[in-house]
């Protein structure tokens, strides 16, 4: 038990750590959304000109 609570500071520590771990999954859930985003705007426009043709 003394590990997780690390003297009097394991509060602290664990919160950042779990916060941190969320920026990172927001950080990563954002950008495969604006990778499938950019991907279907890219599709859009390729059959756009495959119909000019």
């Amino acid at each position: 038990m003394e590990g997780l609570t690390m003297g009097s500071y394991g509060a602290y520590v664990w919160s950042c750590f779990i916060m941190g771990g969320l920026v990172l999954l927001i950080c990563d859930w954002r950008a495969r959304s604006l990778q499938r985003k950019v991907y279907r705007d890219i599709e859009v426009r390729i059959k756009a000109l495959g119909d000019e043709l």
